[in-house]
């Protein structure tokens, strides 16, 4: 054994380095040149996509999830929910219980058989049971819209293995496609590769639209989604324009009705005053024109100033209509044309009141004289805004009570109407689609009679690729 031990010492001394040398090179070939030798004679097609906005491995964005992945169910465009991983469902203790009976032999896209218990969905004061092929979701009341929340793609996270024994999470789907690497910075996903048989998709990530094209004049990405602004790019001979309408996302004028400004005729005559599209671009109200639940024919609030200042002349303004709107850089160019119209609208309505015989105290006509001052910042504070000109994204099913119900903290208008309440409430709580369409029909109606936001239109997005 002392011998041996000599032998080995007596070896690393003379021969040490080289062996250490050796070891190093070896890790660094199979470490780094290997891979790129790999990724050169990889066969697979590739696509390098960018994408704007943060995100994280535990929370992808909506195009890499549906790709890796489906849910429950799915919701097909005109919002009604379809069975996918499970066969059915079954609603018991009287729309408090769902029983969702999973399809036969299901696997992860690792291989590994899928069980009942793995699959989870991150839903508030919601308990999940499971047998072997069911599914039990117990809610705290009753809920009709619940199947659409399950559509959400099942992803489970699992140890990635590394060098060194070092390990990772690594989102694991459904389907054809796996995530095969990625890179973060500071926590955030930088780049994220998404592989099939025949495919490979390295997605990149940027904070704004401004980053994302100057990786795409770099030749870095060659497909870049979801652009909002109109870019001078899009002229270019070598560059393929794709506008996309975007009817489960709108773009409204959200009003505070906790400020006195905020009365209904006030609401009403500034939605007189504003223009709208005349096309398919036009958002009615809150609800997706797509939706088995949308109103045709609604109030549209058509750009009329005789009627916006007949609401102001029903009611003349006791305080001056001092305004700040509040939005983004993405609609600072809408939010120009918004106080420009306003402040004319303004001037217009104070100049007829004073010459209209009716108006008795013209000291009022002066409070009708618009001012607005446009506040542009890159994240609005919704506890804090007079007017807010923002997007805001409708749900696939026609449920609106998050947003107006008068006791939802995510209710950022502040809007209170009993009546609204009610037909929220009752929504929710009906489970044959004929009644539910009656329901969301007549809260369409009356919301729009007591409008909490002007809106406008829905969100025209642009996807740019090379010819």
């Amino acid at each position: 054994m002392r011998k041996a031990y000599w032998y080995v010492s007596a070896y690393i001394r003379k021969r040490g380095l080289m062996v250490a040398l050796s070891l190093v090179i070896a890790l660094s070939f199979f470490s780094f040149v290997v891979p790129i030798i790999a990724s050169r004679l990889e066969k697979r097609e590739q696509f390098y996509i960018g994408i704007i906005g943060q995100y994280t491995i535990y929370d992808l964005p909506d195009i890499v999830a549906d790709q890796l992945s489906v849910g429950l169910t799915t919701i097909t465009e005109d919002g009604e929910v379809m069975p996918v991983l499970a066969q059915r469902w079954a609603v018991e203790q009287s729309g408090k219980t769902y029983r969702f009976v999973l399809k036969d032999n299901l696997v992860w896209s690792d291989g590994e058989k899928i069980k009942a218990d793995e699959i989870n969905f991150d839903l508030k004061d919601t308990s999940i049971s499971a047998t072997e092929n069911d599914l039990i979701f117990q809610l705290p009341a009753e809920f009709s819209p619940f199947p659409s929340l399950v559509a959400k793609p099942l992803i489970k996270i699992v140890d990635q293995n590394l060098a060194f024994s070092r390990k990772r999470p690594l989102p694991v789907g459904i389907g054809a496609h796996h995530v095969s690497d990625y890179k973060t910075k500071n926590n955030r996903l930088s780049e994220l590769v998404v592989d099939s048989e025949n495919k490979r998709y390295v997605y990149r990530f940027f904070q704004t639209e401004e980053d994302a094209l100057i990786a795409f004049k770099q030749g870095k990405i060659d497909l870049l989604l979801d652009l909002v602004k109109h870019h001078e790019i899009f002229e270019w001979p070598t560059v393929v324009t794709s506008p996309k309408l975007n009817t489960n996302q709108y773009v409204a004028i959200f009003f505070n009705l906790q400020d006195p400004l905020m009365s209904k005729n006030i609401r009403q005559a500034l939605s007189y005053a504003t223009s709208k599209p005349t096309d398919a671009t036009r958002a009615i109200g809150p609800i997706s024109s797509n939706s088995w639940a949308y109103l045709p024919g609604a109030k549209n609030y058509e750009k009329d100033w005789e009627r916006g200042l007949e609401r102001l002349l029903d009611e003349p303004p006791q305080l001056p209509l001092v305004f700040t709107l509040t939005t983004t850089p993405t609609f600072s160019s809408k939010g120009d044309e918004i106080k420009k119209e306003w402040e004319e609208f303004g001037k217009y309505a104070a100049e007829t009141c004073a010459s209209a015989k009716e108006v008795e105290d013209k000291n009022l006509c002066e409070n009708m004289r618009i001012a607005v001052t446009l506040k542009v910042v890159n994240f609005p504070d919704t506890n804090d805004f007079q007017l807010l000109l923002i997007g805001q994204e409708s749900t696939p099913d026609p449920d609106q009570y998050h947003l107006w119900h008068s006791d939802q903290s995510t209710n950022f208008t502040n809007y209170k109407n009993t009546r609204i309440d009610n037909l929220l409430e009752k929504g929710r709580q009906t489970f044959d689609q004929v009644e539910r369409k009656k329901i969301y029909q007549e809260f369409q109606q009356f919301i729009l009679e007591d409008p909490p936001a002007i809106f406008l239109e829905y969100l025209q997005t642009y996807d740019i690729s090379r010819k």
